[in-house]
């Protein structure tokens, strides 16, 4: 699997920026990605040196329209530590926009 389908994009949440501060960033992830594919690919993608991958399944929640009943999809979440002073850019640019 290539690093570009193992990070599919960044989660962009007000816990994912208070994560952020605290150099740990918030990804969707392939489903069947596991740790070490995680931490390569961020590594590679991101020219960063990761700490520590956390990953999680967030399970589908039931949503209705009228009388049509469904479900969400079913992700995979990664919560990616780097070394303290390194910083992944595609957040950078937005913690500006917090106040």
């Amino acid at each position: 699997m290539e690093h570009s389908q193992v990070v599919i994009r960044p989660v962009v949440s007000e816990k994912s920026y208070v994560l952020a501060a605290a150099d740990r960033y918030t990804f969707r992830v392939h489903p069947e990605a596991h740790k070490t594919q995680i931490r390569q690919a961020v590594e590679a993608l991101f020219d960063v040196h990761v700490v520590d991958v956390r990953t999680m399944s967030v399970k589908s929640k039931p949503k209705r329209r009228r009388t049509t009943r469904g479900r969400t999809r079913q992700w995979r979440k990664a919560i990616v530590q780097v070394r303290p002073g390194e910083s992944i850019p595609v957040f950078q640019g937005l913690q500006g926009l917090e106040s």
